[in-house]
């Protein structure tokens, strides 16, 4: 079926010879697609005829995808990457050994770790972050991961998350990274005035994300989502993460996490949550009736031993699922390619080799991860008039070798795989495997002496 856009003589950039993943169902084994405007014009075989353009990329046979949805991050954490006392720590116990470093973060650090953040995500073909910050020990720190993406050009989908129970209330952080209600849904007020754009083609939104049932109040909880309602935003949190949460609920609460959940009011479809490793089935179909959103995190879940998602069995009951790097301090890499991969592998292990393949995975990566944010109308494909994110995918001549008869399964079986060109919002962020900034070398000096700071080592 010829599902070709119409394209009025010229683009602003045409790229040729292309294997096309536009959409789950629709894929185009040779083919041209045009960009005008920061959108996707058309697409079409080679056999069609294309427009002309000011800039053409032949992309050469490789595969191009929509621009990979990253749900759940912590940019701040690649600022303690691989931090040698907790390597080997269960999730509670690794929390709080870092949250005293984390309470030095300021303005600067924000600013440089959500540069490097994005900068490495752009690499590993992502094109849209949403970056889950919930620690506040000082300044406007979401101000500060704002500028950062806008002077990257990165789609951004920031989280104002919160704490309000320190260890002096019988929570895990420190009283210095703990801030009161009224101080979180002032500040949350303030930045969704400020940058949430609801607008078709926004490159900012805002979603409120108090961290977890074990460290804010049930009070900052209803709040919120009163608050979310209020401004149409998302809601975000971690949620039956860990065998201790599930503990602490019944202890405190005298329920399971997810029963918290809905008791506070999050039951609902602007939710979308990070792990949900430890929800019963019932839970399970409850929350994807709801409509609520999963974020998968592979890596980080295998490397501290705590379990992981069934996505297979949510995604069977219709649930919002995506795919999320987590903490750099967990996962210690930014990788969205990375994660995918890990996706794939951790289903076949878990449920056998007919459980999951490499395009169920590109769409939880893609559409699945677009749905958790509610931006499926213009991200996550690339049907016509969708947002100009994709990326054209390279590897090595070697990785590749022999795998003549299904590109998409070769971008996760074999590998490893990066960005060749990455392009948002009709820019190009990466050429040739370069970050397209002339700021990177000076952005890493930075980085490196501010993490020496907070770990109080020589640089």
């Amino acid at each position: 079926m010829n599902q070709q856009a119409a394209t009025t003589g010229s683009c602003d950039l045409l790229i040729t010879g292309a294997y096309i993943y536009v959409d789950a169902g629709w894929e185009i084994s040779s083919g041209w697609i045009a960009i005008t405007d920061g959108r996707v014009a058309g697409v079409g075989a080679n056999s069609e005829p294309a427009p002309t353009a000011t800039e053409t990329i032949d992309a050469g046979g490789r595969l191009v995808t929509p621009g990979l949805v990253n749900t759940h991050h912590h940019m701040y954490q690649n600022l303690t990457r691989s931090f040698a006392p907790v390597v080997n720590a269960d999730l509670f116990t690794w929390l709080t050994q870092l949250y005293p470093i984390w309470s030095q973060i300021d303005d600067e650090s924000v600013y440089l770790s959500t540069w490097v953040a994005m900068a490495e995500l752009l690499l590993g073909g992502c094109t849209l972050s949403s970056d889950h910050m919930y620690v506040h020990p000082h300044g406007e720190l979401i101000d500060a991961q704002v500028r950062a993406a806008g002077d990257l050009g990165f789609r951004f989908y920031a989280n104002r998350g919160s704490m309000t129970r320190s260890v002096e209330d019988g929570g895990l952080p420190p009283v210095e990274v703990v801030q009161s209600r009224d101080e979180i849904l002032a500040d949350s007020e303030r930045l969704i005035a400020r940058y949430h754009d609801p607008a078709p083609g926004a490159m900012t939104r805002m979603a409120l994300a108090p961290c977890s049932p074990f460290s804010v109040t049930s009070e900052t909880m209803r709040d919120s989502a009163a608050l979310a309602e209020k401004h149409d935003v998302r809601l975000h949190t971690h949620l039956a993460e860990d065998g201790d949460e599930l503990t602490y609920c019944q202890e405190v609460y005298g329920m399971t996490p997810v029963e918290y959940f809905d008791s506070v009011g999050w039951m609902q479809s602007r939710s979308w949550v990070a792990h949900f490793i430890y929800p019963s089935p019932d839970e399970e179909q409850r929350m994807a009736a709801a409509g609520v959103g999963v974020a998968h995190c592979p890596s980080s879940n295998m490397l501290i031993g705590g379990g992981s998602a069934d996505v297979q069995r949510l995604r069977g009951l219709g649930a919002p699922v995506g795919i999320g790097c987590d903490g750099s301090a967990s996962t210690d890499h930014g990788s969205l390619w990375l994660e995918a991969r890990a996706a794939l592998t951790l289903a076949r292990f878990r449920c056998g080799p007919t459980s999951m393949t490499a395009r169920d995975v590109l769409d939880m990566a893609t559409r699945g991860g677009a749905r958790c944010l509610g931006w499926e109308d213009e991200t996550g494909h690339l049907t016509p008039g969708a947002c100009a994110d994709l990326v054209i995918w390279g590897g090595s001549e070697l990785s590749l070798a022999g795998a003549l008869t299904d590109p998409v399964e070769a971008w996760l079986r074999c590998g490893p795989m990066a960005a060749d060109t990455t392009v948002v919002a009709g820019r190009i962020l990466v050429r040739d495997g370069q970050i397209q900034n002339s700021a990177l070398a000076e952005m890493l000096t930075a980085h490196r002496r501010e993490s020496a700071r907070l770990q109080g080592v020589t640089a």
